[in-house]
């Protein structure tokens, strides 16, 4: 009987779904109370609405009855489109939009909408953990790794540890690449709102108080794995395990992949290598080293300046390891993409010069040694505009990181008042394309609708508040 009514009750959304015409989309986060309010209304029919209402969630009763209604257009996928406009409304609550019997989400209106968010990613980063996980309360891939790719053919088959670091998003595969931009990422948070990072946990991840700021606690964690992929000034690794990975789904803990070694046994870390790499059939499209030894670099110098008074010893490192990491990919430059396995896939990273650029920005900063301001122009000028703002569309990873902090630090230092007013103008021309393209979007929206176009959305967010920082 139970699978009767499951069964009927299934029936029954698809039917609605499908007999439904119109839509309303939300901010599902919520609104500020004084910030700007939008809703987009979207339908498979010509007809427009030309007014709304907002619903009080908790009394049902008409809060606020709406005129502000501008026709959008036509859209990919529906006959017509309108932005309601809100924002004169301000009270705090849970409301719903309604037009012509349709209702939205719930959403919030409120000045704490935003309450604990630096937390989220945080949480997320603490799952990702690899070695120690806290929340399996186990430890997952103790025994890597073996080292293959050496593209001067003569350190293969050796044994580093390459231990701890984050899982990639839902496998098991660790890059380099996006766990050094995730070091720096957290690190630039930090340094820009330090105050709304609390210290509920320690630094294996579980909870407790430890006298740190969680976040540094979870950017220590990777940069400790990034050391150990860095063992010496002439070592460099660039990716942990490949797509052999992808055999089932199991908990990281459980995972008996066998690369060769032994079933759960060592994982393969590949080489930062200048040349096209890959085991396999496959191989990636790699130039030189510039485009990872520029992330481990400013990741290395901004987690010096920002740990000496936690970790000083651990610092120092980190001071040397940055410099040797930029004068390796200076000599060096070009991209290094991540390897294939069995499939066509990787990071098909094709810019570097934004990596360098942050990297001798950060020095620069560490240091005041002009002579890294001059280079970090230098690359800075070599991109202007991050590549993907105003495109339609991307290759996977190609433009990454997919925003170029670089400019920023530039833009904000006062050392040349012409390179700061050079680098706000890069600023701006990114920021426009991306608005030019959006211009006939309901949403308003000039992000390429591809794989990452939430990263992207992030990156151009933030950008938008970079520039706003730097021009009022």
């Amino acid at each position: 009987m139970k699978k009767i009514i499951l069964f009927l009750v299934f029936l029954w959304m698809v039917c609605v779904s499908y007999s439904q015409n119109s839509w309303i989309r939300v901010n599902l986060i919520g609104y500020l109370e004084q910030d700007a309010k939008v809703a987009v209304w979207v339908s498979k029919q010509k007809s427009l609405p030309d007014n709304f209402q907002l619903i009080d969630m908790t009394t049902g009763k008409v809060a606020f009855n709406g005129t502000k209604v501008k026709n959008t257009g036509k859209q990919p996928a529906f006959e017509s489109s309108v932005r309601i406009d809100f924002s004169g409304f301000t009270t705090p609550g849970t409301y719903r939009i309604k037009i012509n019997g349709i209702l939205s989400a719930p959403f919030r209106i409120g000045n704490d909408i935003y309450a604990d968010a630096a937390e989220m990613p945080l949480k997320y980063m603490r799952q990702q953990r690899c070695e120690y996980n806290p929340f399996l309360k186990d430890s997952c891939h103790v025994h890597d790794g073996i080292s293959v790719g050496d593209p001067e053919g003569k350190r293969d088959g050796r044994y580093y540890n390459t231990t701890g670091g984050w899982h990639d998003a839902s496998d098991y595969l660790q890059y380099v690449t996006t766990s050094a931009n995730a070091v720096y990422q957290m690190l630039f948070a930090y340094t820009r709102h330090p105050e709304v990072f609390g210290d509920r946990y320690l630094a294996n991840g579980e909870e407790g108080v430890n006298g740190i700021p969680d976040i540094l606690d979870e950017a220590k964690w990777g940069l400790d794995w990034l050391v150990k992929m860095n063992p010496d000034s002439n070592t460099y690794f660039n990716q942990l395990a490949d797509d052999r990975d992808h055999v089932g789904f199991t908990l990281p803990n459980e995972q008996k992949v066998d690369y060769g070694w032994g079933a759960g046994k060592e994982r393969p870390v590949y080489f930062v290598s200048p040349k096209p790499q890959g085991l396999f059939k496959h191989k990636n499209r790699s130039t030189g080293m510039a485009s990872t030894l520029g992330k481990y670099a400013s990741s290395f110098a901004l987690g010096a300046q920002l740990l000496s008074n936690y970790y000083p010893e651990f610092s120092t490192i980190l001071k040397d390891k940055a410099q040797q990491a930029y004068r390796k990919g200076a000599a060096n430059p070009g991209v290094s993409q991540t390897a294939p396995g069995g499939a066509p896939y990787f990071y098909e990273e094709d810019n570097w010069a934004d990596d360098m650029q942050l990297a001798a920005a950060e020095l620069f900063a560490t240091s005041g040694d002009r002579h890294a301001l001059r280079e970090a122009v230098n690359y800075g000028r070599l991109e202007p505009v991050t590549p993907w703002m105003g495109a339609d569309s991307a290759r996977h990873y190609q433009w990454y990181p997919f925003v170029n902090l670089g400019h920023f630090h530039l833009a904000q230092q006062n050392e040349n008042p012409r390179i700061k007013q050079e680098f706000i103008r890069n600023l701006r021309s990114g920021l426009q394309r991306v608005k030019e393209r959006a211009q006939n979007d309901a949403f308003m929206n000039g992000i390429p609708f591809i794989w990452c176009s939430n990263n992207l959305t992030v990156g151009f967010i933030t950008q938008c508040r970079l520039y706003h920082e730097l021009t009022g």
